[in-house]
């Protein structure tokens, strides 16, 4: 059977009875359907049965399955060309693609790379060496510590707080050299360019830390997808495990980073699923993992949530009193011009979490 025997449905996603039969295709190829899912593609035979598929999030290919009736005449690449073309038509070239180890060489065929991968997952992207050549330039931005005691934090900093200011002063104090890398994934109510000014900011007086943007490498879409979804209550070890091995294997080499701080989590059950995973997860690869406890001011322990709640707040008390939660340089943001502005953004959006 040749392409003139197929079709392609689009979807931005599915919805009613063709997102349940795609949720029943994917299961009997033992996948799971991805809510987060923006864009579908349903390859199809003239007769209207289902030879494959294929969804986008972002830039990240993913719930891609073939008949197996259908194997061998093509359908695949058929999918990922569409899926290729439609990431373009969104300016998204640089992409990464979730499937299973058994299909790295068909995929590498197809001009994909290995990042990663564990018994399950297989992680990969449309550049050569892309994350290598990623680290190895960010690292060499870093003043020569190898041998040093060298220390690595990720934060998400939805803004930069007193309690993150807190983690970055204690974790740096036990090392020589402390990288701090933001999120770079623009999912959070603060935009990653101003998470990451805010951050670079109130670290300014420690002269041992250096702060980065994460890339799409640590904690993105692509490595990370749970810790996006803001209503899922746990997390499992399988999707927090490919994120780890990749900062255990790339970061570690690049930065020669030896420890990694996290703060309790009392809060996120996925940040804490997370970081229990890290915890048995780095130390084998040299990776020490210590756990520090939360700040507090009086007797509230200092959050991002919290601190966006006042900040979203109509009483101007509420912002009166985020001087005792953030440090002045965040503070000078929320009150100024810019600032105001992005909390009627978020207020007219209803993005108020």
């Amino acid at each position: 059977m040749d392409s003139e025997h197929f079709y392609l449905e689009e979807g931005f996603p599915f919805h009613g009875r063709k997102l349940e039969k795609l949720k029943v295709f994917l299961s009997q190829n033992d996948l799971s359907y991805d809510t987060q899912i923006q864009y579908t593609v349903l390859l199809k035979t003239q007769d209207g049965e289902l030879a494959g598929c294929g969804s986008r999030h972002k830039n990240t290919l993913k719930c891609i399955a073939i008949n197996p009736k259908f194997q061998g005449e093509g359908c695949l690449s058929l999918l990922m060309t569409q899926l290729i073309k439609n990431a373009a038509a969104e300016g998204l070239s640089h992409l990464f693609l979730f499937t299973k180890p058994m299909y790295l060489q068909m995929f590498s065929d197809m001009g994909f790379y290995p990042i990663t991968q564990t018994k399950d997952m297989l992680l990969m992207e449309n550049r050569r060496d892309g994350i290598r050549e990623y680290v190895t330039r960010e690292a060499a931005l870093s003043p020569a510590k190898e041998g040093k005691r060298i220390g690595a934090i990720v934060m998400n900093a939805n803004p930069f707080t007193n309690g993150h200011r807190y983690l970055v002063k204690t974790a740096a104090a036990m090392c020589d050299l402390l990288h701090v890398f933001v999120l770079s994934a623009d999912s959070s109510e603060f935009p990653a360019d101003i998470r990451l000014k805010l951050v670079k900011e109130g670290c300014t007086d420690f002269p041992n830390v250096q702060v980065h943007g994460s890339s799409e490498y640590l904690i993105s879409h692509a490595t990370f997808p749970d810790y996006f979804l803001k209503d899922k209550a746990t997390v499992s070890d399988k999707t927090a495990l490919l994120d780890l091995m990749i900062f255990g294997t790339y970061f570690k080499e690049a930065f020669h980073i030896t420890r990694r701080f996290v703060g309790e989590e009392p809060f996120s059950a996925i940040t804490k699923a997370y970081n229990e995973q890290m915890k048995k997860t780095l130390p084998v690869y040299g990776i020490e993992v210590t756990e520090i406890p939360r700040c507090a001011y009086q007797d509230t322990i200092i959050s991002a949530t919290f601190v966006r709640k006042k900040f979203l707040s109509k009483n101007p008390e509420d912002l009166k009193e985020l001087e005792n939660f953030v440090p002045e340089t965040t503070y000078a943001f929320l009150i100024s011009p810019e600032g105001q502005r992005l909390k009627q953004q978020l207020a007219a959006t209803g993005d108020l979490s």
